[in-house]
C-alpha cells in the first residue's frame, strides 16, 4: 500500500499584511500597502485579522488542524521601518515569540521575505525594485532576519509568486516608467532586479544559515488549448513557459531558458546586467515552490512585439466548459495540480513544494452559527487525491500540501468576502465586529486528513 513519508509536511500560508494588522504599532514603519488605495466596498488593511495580538490563539487552532507547517512572510517595514534605517528590535522580538510558539506547538516554520509590500519609503523615493539600490537594501533586510531568525527557521522563500515580477508592475511596487522607456523594456527590467534580489538572498543563507534550505516560488496555471490547432497548442506551450516557468527555470538551473532570453532579446526587451549577475544566477535553490489553484484555456494566438506576455495570454483566456468555476471565475482543477507537478518533475531535476491551495467562497454563518462548506472540503479531498496520484504513480517528488489563508484572511484585493479559511473570522469587509474564531465543517475534515498523513480524506 502506498503511502506519504512520514516527515511529509502539512500546514497554510498567509502574507504579513493580509493576517498581522497592527498596522501602526510595535515600531512599525510605513509600508505600502498602508497607504495602497483598496476598491470600493472593500477593507483596509490596517486590522486584517489582527494576527499581530491573538496569533497565539490561531497557533492553536493550527495544533488542532494537524499542522506541522506554516509559511508566514515577514513585513519588511517591521523589521527595517523605513527599509533603509536601523532595525526595529521591537518587530524583531514579535516575529521571535511567533517563531517559538510555532516551535513549540511542533510547527515548522518558514519565512517569505518578500510577498508583494516593502517600506514605502522605497517606492517612494527609489520606485520600488526598479532600482538597484533597493535590490542592495533588500539583501541587507533578509541577512538581518537570516542573523536573527535562522538558528530555528530552517525554510526560507525570497519572493511570493516570483514569476508575477515579470507580470505587472504592482507586485514589485516599480510602477513609475521611467522617461524614454517602454512598458515591457521596463517590466523585464524590473523583473531581472528581482531575480538578482532572490538570488543575493540565496547567496546570503549558503553563508549565515548553511544547514537551511532555500525554496524559488512561482505561480502556477496551467494552460489548455481551446481548439486541436497546432497553432492553438503552440500559444499555451510558449503562454505556459513565459508566464509559469522561466523563473522557476533559473532558480533551479542558474541561467536564464533559452526560449526566454530569445523572447527578449528579438523586441529589444533584454534586461541591463550588471557586473556580477551571471555569477549570481547561479545560486540555485533546493526545492521548487510554488502555488495552484486553477487552470485556463486559452483561445488561438501570437505574441507581438507591443504587448507583455502576461497581457496577451489574458487577452486569450476563456472559460472552460468542462470545470466549475467559483465565483470569482477561478475554475477548479485537480487534475491540472497533477499534470503541473509532472511538469515539473520531467524538467526539473529537484522536489517540489506546494506552497498555495485553496478556493475562495462567500459565507456567512448559519441560523446555528455554522459553516457547511462541504465544497471546500471536496475542493481539497480532490486536490490531495491527485497530488498522492502524481507522487505514487508517476514518481514525483513532492515535500508537502500547504493550503492557503487556512484561518480566513482578507483576499489580495483586501476583500474579506472571499474567504479561504477552515476557520471563519467574524468579521466583514465593512465591519471588524468581534474577530471571533469559528471553525468550519472543513475543520474537523481537514484535521483527520492532515494527523492521518493523508489516508483519511
Amino acid at each position: 500500500m502506498n503511502s506519504l513519508p512520514k516527515d511529509f509536511y502539512w500546514g497554510g500560508s498567509v502574507s504579513s499584511f493580509q493576517t498581522e494588522g497592527a498596522w501602526n504599532e510595535g515600531g512599525k514603519g510605513v509600508s505600502i500597502y498602508d497607504v495602497r488605495p483598496t476598491p470600493e466596498g472593500h477593507a483596509d488593511w490596517k486590522v486584517a485579522i489582527d494576527e499581530y495580538h491573538r496569533y497565539k490563539e490561531d497557533i492553536a487552532l493550527m495544533k488542532e488542524m494537524g499542522f506541522n507547517f506554516y509559511r508566514f512572510s515577514i513585513a519588511w517595514s517591521r523589521i527595517i521601518p523605513n527599509g533603509d534605517d536601523e532595525v526595529n528590535e521591537e518587530g524583531v522580538a514579535w516575529y521571535n515569540n511567533l517563531i517559538n510558539e510555532l516551535i513549540a506547538a511542533h510547527i515548522t516554520p518558514m519565512i517569505t521575505l518578500v510577498h508583494f509590500d516593502m517600506p514605502y519609503k522605497l517606492v517612494k523615493e527609489y520606485n520600488g525594485f526598479a532600482s538597484r539600490k533597493v535590490v542592495d537594501l533588500f539583501e541587507r533586510y533578509a541577512r538581518v532576519c537570516m542573523e536573527r531568525f535562522g538558528d530555528r527557521v530552517k525554510h526560507w522563500m525570497s519572493f511570493n509568486e516570483q514569476n508575477l515580477h515579470s507580470c505587472r508592475l504592482i507586485y514589485s511596487n516599480a510602477e513609475i516608467i521611467p522617461e524614454g522607456k517602454t512598458l515591457p523594456e521596463h517590466l523585464y527590467q524590473v523583473a531581472h532586479n528581482v531575480m538578482i534580489a532572490h538570488c543575493k538572498a540565496v547567496k546570503a543563507l549558503r553563508e549565515l544559515v548553511p544547514d537551511a534550505k532555500f525554496g524559488g516560488m512561482t505561480t502556477i496555471t496551467n494552460y489548455y488549448p481551446a481548439t486541436t490547432s497546432p497553432q492553438n497548442m503552440l500559444f499555451c506551450k510558449q503562454a505556459y513557459n513565459l508566464v509559469s516557468l522561466w523563473v522557476a527555470h533559473v532558480q533551479a538551473k542558474g541561467e536564464y531558458p533559452s526560449y526566454y532570453t530569445a523572447y527578449l532579446k528579438q523586441r529589444g526587451w533584454f534586461p541591463v546586467f550588471e557586473e556580477g549577475d551571471e555569477e549570481l544566477l547561479k545560486y540555485t535553490c533546493d526545492y521548487l515552490a510554488f502555488s495552484y489553484y486553477r487552470s485556463n484555456v486559452l483561445t488561438e494566438g501570437t505574441f507581438d512585439n507591443t504587448t507583455p506576455f502576461a497581457d496577451i495570454v489574458e487577452q486569450h483566456t476563456v472559460p472552460n466548459s468542462y470545470l466549475k468555476a467559483t465565483e470569482w471565475g477561478w475554475e477548479k482543477d485537480a487534475t491540472g495540480l497533477r499534470i503541473v507537478m509532472n511538469d515539473l518533475n520531467e524538467r526539473f531535476d529537484l522536489p517540489c513544494f506546494i506552497l498555495e491551495n485553496g478556493m475562495g467562497h462567500r459565507e456567512e454563518l448559519d441560523e446555528n452559527g455554522e459553516i457547511n462548506d462541504d465544497y471546500r472540503i471536496e475542493y481539497h479531498r480532490n486536490h490531495i487525491q491527485e497530488m498522492k496520484n502524481a507522487m505514487f504513480q508517476d514518481g514525483v517528488n513532492c515535500l508537502g500540501y500547504i493550503t492557503w489563508g487556512p484561518i480566513d484572511i482578507p483576499s489580495s484585493s483586501c476583500q474579506v468576502a472571499k474567504r479561504y479559511g477552515f476557520v471563519y473570522v467574524n468579521r466583514t469587509d465593512s465591519e471588524l465586529l468581534d474577530l471571533r474564531r469559528i471553525p468550519k465543517k472543513s475543520f474537523k475534515w481537514v484535521s483527520k486528513a492532515f494527523k492521518s498523513n493523508g489516508e483519511e480524506l
